[in-house]
């Protein structure tokens, strides 16, 4: 399907997804992509920064899964194993020139599948990149200018953490025949 840019700007201000999956009702949030310069609470000294610098080939650890982001077509697909149990995830990332990135999926676990889609801004000053969940986060040090063992940054690999662990969950589910995205 292909969009227009002013329908993918529409979808990506308009887009409000809620769903039941235990990973996504923890960590997918509705989108709004950051507003301009002027947003309260952004990080003074900083300009846009483009997510495609930090997540393109990278795998994202998280503490109860993990999410992968190929460049090739921008292949977003991750899977989560949390309280409400396993789930997988197939989707695209969509970066802006305003430092947006946006993981758009559908989730499957045994519940069914669920669209979601989590928004992140980004900004860069004095070699320190800086992350904000749209719409209603706050800004955070996602890398210090000096890296510190505890930035969220040391959670992205340049490896695939994702593909086995994910046919493995769709196998588990019986949801390997279903159509790809």
């Amino acid at each position: 399907m292909t969009i227009s840019k002013s329908g993918r700007a529409r979808f990506l201000r308009g887009f409000r997804m809620t769903t039941t999956v235990a990973w996504a009702a923890s960590c997918i949030a509705a989108p709004a992509i950051a507003a301009p310069s002027k947003a309260p609470g952004q990080p003074t000294g900083t300009r846009a920064m483009t997510p495609f610098e930090i997540y393109k080939n990278k795998s994202w650890q998280w503490d109860n899964g993990a999410g992968y982001m190929t460049d090739a077509g921008r292949q977003f697909s991750a899977w989560a194993d949390g309280d409400k149990g396993k789930s997988w995830a197939e989707g695209r990332w969509v970066i802006t020139a305003t430092g947006g990135l946006c993981l758009n999926a559908t989730w499957h676990s045994g519940q069914g599948a669920f669209p979601a889609k989590t928004c992140f801004s980004h900004r860069i000053g004095n070699g320190a990149i800086y992350q904000k969940r749209e719409p209603d986060g706050e800004w955070y040090v996602f890398r210090h200018a000096e890296a510190r063992e505890d930035d969220e940054a040391h959670k992205l690999v340049s490896t695939d953490l994702v593909s086995q662990q994910r046919d493995s969950i769709k196998t588990a589910l019986g949801a390997a025949q279903l159509p790809k995205q």
